[in-house]
C-alpha cells in the first residue's frame, strides 16, 4: 500500500552532514538520479563518494523504482555525499517503511553529529596554541 502512495505523490526528505544540506525529492520512475540538475557522475566525480551517496538506493531494488532529484548546498564533496545519503535513506523510509531495519543496521538513518570545532580566542586555531617561549 505504501508503494501505491509513492506512485502518485512526491516524497520529500532532508539530509544533513557537517555544513551540507541535501533536499531529496523521490518520484516513481525508472532510476534516474539528478543532483543540482546534473547527472550523478558529473556532479560527484569521486567514485567512492558516489557509491556512498547512492548506497541507500541499493537496498530492496529501490534504485530502479524511483526517480531522484537532489538539491544540495554547503560544505565540500564529502559532506555533500553524506548529506545525500542521509536524505535518501529518510526518503526511502517514507516510501518503503519495511526497509527501516536494514537502513538502521547500516547507520544510514543516524545524523552524523561531527562538526568542525570552533576557533578559540587567545590561540591560532581550535586546539593549536601559540609557540611557548620560556625566555
Amino acid at each position: 500500500m505504501a508503494v501505491m502512495a509513492a506512485a502518485t505523490t512526491t516524497i520529500q526528505a532532508t539530509g544533513r552532514r557537517k555544513t551540507s544540506v541535501a533536499r531529496i525529492q523521490l518520484r516513481s520512475g525508472n532510476g534516474k538520479v539528478l543532483i543540482n540538475d546534473r547527472e550523478v557522475s558529473h556532479y560527484i566525480t569521486i567514485p567512492t563518494l558516489r557509491d556512498l551517496a547512492l548506497s541507500p538506493l541499493l537496498l530492496g531494488e529501490a534504485g530502479k523504482k524511483f526517480d531522484v532529484a537532489v538539491t544540495v548546498s554547503g560544505g565540500g564533496p564529502s559532506g555533500q555525499a553524506g548529506a545525500i545519503r542521509h536524505g535518501l535513506a529518510r526518503a526511502l523510509l517514507k516510501a518503503q517503511p519495511e526497509l527501516k531495519p536494514d537502513l538502521r543496521k547500516r547507520g544510514m538513518l543516524t545524523r552524523d553529529p561531527r562538526m568542525k570545532e570552533r576557533k578559540k580566542y587567545g590561540q591560532p586555531g581550535a586546539r593549536k596554541r601559540f609557540q611557548f617561549s620560556k625566555r
